[in-house]
């Protein structure tokens, strides 16, 4: 390509968005907050799911499966990415991710229609499964062809304001899930619900995905998709000169470590984590966990745009780096007032009775289970496990006989995690020195959805909104940065990759993780090392590595790839 077809290329570029391209934008974010709607359902619902789909196995064994189902749809992302990646950039973004919402739409929709397992048997599961990975394949491919698109329509000094919106989707689509399951189960009531209600958000996804396909086959292909195909420039195989050359790969790999891997533990600590952590942790109800999170969802969001256009003014690094700097400083208090607002009770006994494990340290097991398929039989497992599920702070002591493990509680008399009665020992014992009951009236609980005019809830969604901002710190830059790394060519591809690799493997493991490092220490807030750390190796690895891009005109190869 020669400098002057760059030079205008770049000066076209830098007019204002016309009426045709702001349809590029809403059309593309409609249908990624439509997938993203999809995608988080079946994890709202796993527990339901569960009940119909797996009915011929035990509970435990049935939450197991409802939970490995959902796994798939996380651990499948990176393949989609290179499977919609590669046909993204050989045959173009918008047959792509037209490509990709109608399997995310059908796919879901059948969900809704599927018989359980007491109809057709071990075909429902099985199907499934099957539905699930082709959900997690059309994700992998949704959002590198949705940034890549926007992106490739923006004009020069605006990609991160306009990418922003499709950074929105991700949350939106949270959003938008739980209000649908929260009408649907008010309309319907609790036992409809869980008989049949479920189904509805599923269902009516069908009408979400007619109108994101009729929008989206209204639109062009992308500019410089175009411009690349009628130059004859584009990659006869892209995944191999994206990933099987170094001087492309090694950018794939830093673009992985110093920007999505301390986005995705930022993005999952703020949204699921935090979910997580009031839930099970804190002991609020489902719904009033729901609202709060709701709440931080709709005051914070508009950071997402905030911050795309700021990224535009200042640059991507300074933003996302900074996100994850300051949320690995803040955390700790953060979650800790967290505590105190949302269980005063809880707060006040984890501070004041002391609780120990007694025990061989050399038999406790590192309680990782990232899929509910492990079992922890040993006596120090079960005992750790336990007090974890009660949120109980705890330490670990030594002192004790091989194979034998007891539980003091406030200096009172050991109980023993093999005597039969051990759960209900641990409970009563728990209770007598001061730790919450199940009734606990500290607890916060919302009467509506405007009941956010209480000290207790306002304080709560006002730390959850701050972590949200964190998150559109890292996340509404993001896809600019990443696109502007890697040539018009390979783009696709390229970026993809290490996004999903990113969110669906370093952020979907952050749960799992996090829980393992409060079972292995007594401590409720150590599984929040596990997103600090990742946080401050990207903030490291990124400001030495990732080169500053905001000024590139991705409508020129050579500026792309000369780092």
């Amino acid at each position: 390509m020669s400098a002057n077809t760059a030079t205008s290329g770049a000066a076209g570029r830098a007019a204002p968005m016309t009426k045709e391209e702001r349809k590029v934008i809403l059309g593309s974010s409609l249908g990624t907050v439509f997938e993203w709607y999809d995608f988080y359902l079946y994890g709202s619902l796993a527990g339901l799911i569960g009940t119909h789909f797996f009915s011929q196995y035990p509970e435990g064994t049935r939450n197991i499966f409802a939970l490995l189902t959902f796994a798939a749809g996380f651990l499948v992302r990176p393949f989609g990415a290179l499977v919609f990646g590669r046909i993204g950039d050989l045959v173009g973004r918008k047959y792509t991710f037209l490509v990709t919402i109608v399997i995310m739409g059908a796919s879901t929709f059948i969900v809704g229609l599927l018989p359980g397992s007491e109809t057709i048997g071990i075909a429902a599961p099985i199907l499934l499964i099957l539905l699930r990975c082709l959900q997690g394949l059309a994700l992998g491919g949704e959002y590198g062809g949705a940034a890549t698109y926007v992106a490739e329509h923006a004009p020069n000094g605006r990609r991160g304001f306009y990418t922003s919106f499709i950074q929105i989707t991700a949350t939106a689509g949270l959003f938008l899930s739980l209000l649908v399951i929260l009408g649907v189960r008010t309309w319907t009531g609790e036992a409809d619900f869980a008989a049949w209600g479920w189904r509805v958000p599923f269902l009516v996804s069908i009408v979400l995905l007619g109108i994101s396909v009729w929008i989206r086959s209204t639109l062009n292909e992308s500019p410089a998709f175009q411009k690349m195909k009628t130059e004859g420039t584009g990659s006869k195989a892209p995944l191999s000169e994206a990933f099987g050359q170094w001087s492309n790969a090694k950018w794939a790999l830093l673009a992985l470590l110093g920007l999505t891997m301390g986005q995705a533990v930022v993005w999952y600590t703020g949204q699921f984590y935090a979910l997580f952590f009031l839930g099970s942790i804190l002991k609020v109800d489902g719904p009033t966990t729901n609202l709060l999170i709701a709440w931080s969802l709709l005051l914070g969001s508009g950071g997402f745009v905030l911050f795309g256009w700021l990224s535009d003014k200042i640059g991507r690094k300074p933003i996302i780096l900074g996100g994850c700097l300051i949320a690995a400083l803040t955390y700790f208090p953060l979650f800790k007032l967290l505590t105190a607002e949302a269980n005063p009770a809880l707060h006040q006994a984890q501070q004041t009775i002391p609780v120990q494990v007694l025990t061989d340290p050399d038999s406790c097991s590192f309680q990782f289970n990232p899929v509910g398929t492990a079992r922890f039989t040993q006596p120090c497992d079960i005992a750790k496990s336990a007090l974890a599920r009660a949120s109980v702070q705890y330490s670990v002591e030594g002192g004790v006989a091989a194979g034998e493990t007891a539980i003091r509680i406030n200096n009172g008399a050991p109980i023993r995690a093999t005597d039969p009665a051990f759960a209900q020992q641990l409970a009563a014992g728990l209770t007598a020195a001061g730790y919450p009951a199940a009734s606990n009236p500290t607890v916060v609980k919302m009467a509506g959805p405007f009941d956010i005019f209480r000290e207790q809830p306002a304080v709560i969604i006002g730390v959850l909104t701050v972590l949200v901002i964190y998150v559109t710190m890292v996340y509404g830059p993001i896809a600019a940065a990443l696109v502007e790394l890697f040539p018009t060519r390979i783009r696709y591809s390229s970026m993809s990759l290490p996004y999903h690799i990113g969110n669906g493997w370093f952020g979907g493991l952050l749960p799992a993780t996090s829980l393992a490092m409060v079972a292995q220490t007594g401590d409720i807030y150590f599984g929040l090392w596990y997103p600090i750390v990742i946080a401050l190796a990207t903030f490291v690895i990124g400001m030495i590595f990732i080169p500053e891009t905001k000024d590139r005109d991705i409508f020129d190869d050579a500026s792309s790839t000369t780092r």
